[in-house]
């Protein structure tokens, strides 16, 4: 007896000692931040050193005023982007709804581009859906009448083997206010084929919900497609468990194809070098597959480190053999970062990708403020050409964003700049600025009286385009550059030296009322006058120890001034066509009841156009 005791006591503790390793092991691999930085919510860019190079384009401003500058229909609740590269073109696809999410109707919009940088106007790629009168579904009290479908969709594409190309969404079902799309009762989901010359093949339903009566099906299922080279593609896709974990939320509980059934959302992944895919979810979850997503080593968890909320957290190689996770670190959807590792598990630093925060002009229910929902290049979905990462997000799921981060990504330049843009090589003019273009302005290298310069145009009330040059940390340094105002009597421009975290230390105003300013404390001070149509080449002297700056004009007689705030360097130059805004912060009400529109929509103002002839810096 005392035997069987010891026999069972020693099975007890292999045990124990088992899982103790296996879970020490499980804690070991998974991925994890180990970097010191974290942001600082008071700021939309979160007090974090920009990563160089970044140029995010808004390709898609929501005005319901002036439907034809944004989708032709003038709805306002845009979101849940994903993007693809495929035959030389960019392909971007989003839902939308007339107002707020999940209130029906609702459609699919795509976009395409040959460079990032100039879009086409967005196409309805997956139309308005009908719901029979008379449906019912099961678990709630109401009946369909003259309703629409509401879409819903984490996979945007799929590239073949044979590399046929696809765009995919899911029409889920709502029946009345906060009935959930996404609770395996809706009606199924849409593929369709994207053809070389850029036209859209049928719409077929490639998966339905089993609660959803097929016979009242508005497209056919793709089993009927008589293109044999469709109907493989498609049974390829639904062989390939990472492509099925993409669809959980929206399938049935049960369905068989997905591995992973939890009710984990937002699924990205990447292979690392052993063959293994890291998973992310929302909220930083995170496991881990051996065998390509067919099952998974353990329950999500956190990954340790990171910070993340309610948002999309998206993963992937980079073009360098190294890795990035793109998300908002904080409890809010602000700002938007970036995070590097070397193998792939150990993340080390963060990086602002998105730090401006444009109004929320338009109410809608559960719109929330900042860069969110961020997706990039699922693996297969293409490799662009310039080897950059190519992410797309919403801007308070109202507008539409595409942002290139360069890669290998850092968040230093050690050489002076000596940026006279007339000079550089075409196409390389911006390789080392950071670029906020609007629909409604921009932020571009145009050329005139046969010279290039850095122009930026603003007709938007609600937001500025902004370029930003980070430069080798001085503690005492001269910089000069060099503008031509187009206007004096209307809009202005703001230049700021800031350091690393992007407080501002110096701030000159060309001013709407046709005075260049400087800021002094509380106060602006008036440097000269300027003219429209005429260069001003302003040279800056600083020292960080003394908080003193001496700023001359066209070579006139300097005038002397303090920092208005202390910093231990700067990093940064930025050039922007508003004043810095600070709303929203963390205490400003969201998902408020009334869902109001700001005043005064759909106002454009008249344009100010500020031309950037060169920017050139020396370390003292």
């Amino acid at each position: 007896m005392m035997g069987f005791q010891k026999i069972k006591k020693y099975f007890v503790s292999a045990i124990l000692v088992l899982f103790v390793c296996v879970s020490l092991n499980a804690q070991q691999d998974t991925i994890k931040y180990v970097g010191k930085t974290l942001s600082n919510i008071d700021y939309h860019h979160g007090q974090l050193g920009p990563a160089v190079g970044v140029h995010a384009t808004q390709i898609m401003r929501a005005s319901r005023e002036h439907p034809e500058k944004a989708d032709g229909f003038g709805w306002t609740y845009n979101h849940a982007p994903n993007i693809a590269y495929w035959n030389n073109t960019f392909f971007v696809n989003y839902l939308s709804d007339p107002v707020g999410e999940h209130i029906p109707p609702s459609q699919s919009f795509l976009q395409t581009s040959k460079d990032g940088e100039n879009w086409s106007f967005p196409e309805v790629v997956f139309p308005m859906y009908n719901i029979p009168d008379g449906y019912v579904k099961e678990g709630v009290d109401a009946v369909a009448k003259n309703l629409k479908a509401v879409m819903h969709q984490r996979m945007g594409f799929f590239t073949s083997s044979d590399n046929r190309f696809f765009t995919l969404a899911y029409y889920g079902i709502v029946m009345k206010p906060h009935d959930d799309p996404n609770d395996g009762k809706g009606i199924g989901r849409v593929i369709r084929e994207i053809y070389k010359d850029g036209s859209l093949g049928p719409i077929y339903f490639i998966r339905h919900n089993k609660s959803w009566d097929t016979s009242k099906s508005a497209y056919p299922f793709y089993t009927k497609s008589k293109d044999k080279g469709f109907k493989k593609a498609c049974e390829e896709l639904l062989a390939t468990p990472l492509m099925m974990q993409q669809w959980v939320e929206e399938a049935d509980r049960d369905d068989p194809l997905i591995p992973l059934k939890k009710e984990y959302k937002a699924f990205s992944y990447y292979h690392i070098p052993d063959g293994r895919v890291v998973g992310l979810w929302k909220h930083a979850l995170t496991s881990m597959s051996t065998d390509n997503g067919k099952t998974w080593q353990y329950d999500a968890l956190r990954a340790p480190g990171f910070v993340n909320s309610n948002a999309k957290i998206w993963g992937q190689k980079t073009s360098d053999n190294k890795y990035a996770t793109v998300y908002n670190p904080s409890e809010f959807r602000w700002p938007l970062a970036v995070s590097t590792s070397k193998d792939g598990l150990n993340y080390t630093d963060l990086l602002l990708v998105h730090g401006e925060i444009s109004r929320l002009r338009y109410g809608g229910a559960y719109k929330s403020h900042g860069p969110q929902y961020v997706r990039g290049i699922v693996e297969g979905n293409g490799t662009p050409l310039d080897g950059n990462m190519w992410l797309t997000y919403s801007m308070n799921k109202e507008d539409i964003w595409v942002a290139s981060v360069p890669v290998p990504i850092t968040s230093e330049v050690l050489e002076d700049v000596n940026d006279v843009f007339n000079n550089l090589p075409n196409g390389d003019e911006l390789v080392l600025w950071n670029t906020y273009d609007l629909s409604w302005g921009s932020a571009k290298i145009e050329t005139k009286n046969a010279e290039k310069q850095l122009t930026l145009r603003d007709q938007d009330p609600f937001d500025y385009p902004r370029v930003e040059r980070v430069i080798p940390f001085a503690e005492k340094m001269e910089a000069t550059f060099t503008v031509v105002p187009e206007q004096n009597n209307h809009g202005l421009m703001e230049v700021e030296f800031q350091n690393k975290q992007g407080m501002p230390a110096i701030r000159f105003i060309f001013d709407s009322d046709g005075i260049l300013k400087h800021k002094a404390g509380y106060r602006l001070r008036n440097i000269t006058k300027y003219e429209a149509g005429k260069t001003y080449s302003i040279s800056v002297s600083l020292d960080v120890s003394s908080r003193s700056y001496t700023v001359s004009v066209n070579g006139s007689e300097p005038t002397r001034g303090i920092f208005f705030q202390p910093v231990d360097g700067i990093s940064r130059i930025i050039f922007r066509t508003g004043e810095q805004r600070y709303y929203p912060n963390p205490d400003t009400p969201v998902d408020t009841p009334d869902y109001d529109d700001v005043p005064f929509t759909g106002v454009s103002i008249p344009e100010a156009v500020f031309n950037i002839k060169s920017l050139i810096t020396k370390k003292l």
